[in-house]
């Protein structure tokens, strides 16, 4: 499912223009990315799940194409937490 697929979904839903969706959409996109990049923030969605930041430990790693070992850096990923309700159902339970 893409973003414009959620869209046409909210829209047939919910009776609003395609335009209104959009710009809440993106507006929400925009909000969870800006807590995350700029704020550090998690983002919790009850009932659905949690946008969290991850971190990844320093590590050494081989360049097989120069016969070379390299260090990758720490750093942050962002990441996507299923609430409990979430999955179970998509475990059928």
């Amino acid at each position: 499912m893409t973003k414009a697929d959620i869209i046409s979904e909210i829209t047939e839903q919910t009776g609003l223009q395609k335009k209104e969706v959009a710009v809440v959409i993106e507006s929400f996109m925009e909000t969870v990315k800006k807590n995350m990049l700029e704020k550090r923030e998690n983002v919790y969605l009850r009932g659905f799940g949690s946008f969290i930041i991850k971190r990844r430990a320093e590590k050494t790693a081989r360049d097989i194409g120069k016969n070379t070992t390299i260090t990758i850096p720490a750093h942050d990923f962002p990441s996507f937490k299923p609430a409990k309700v979430f999955a179970d159902k998509m475990k059928g339970e």
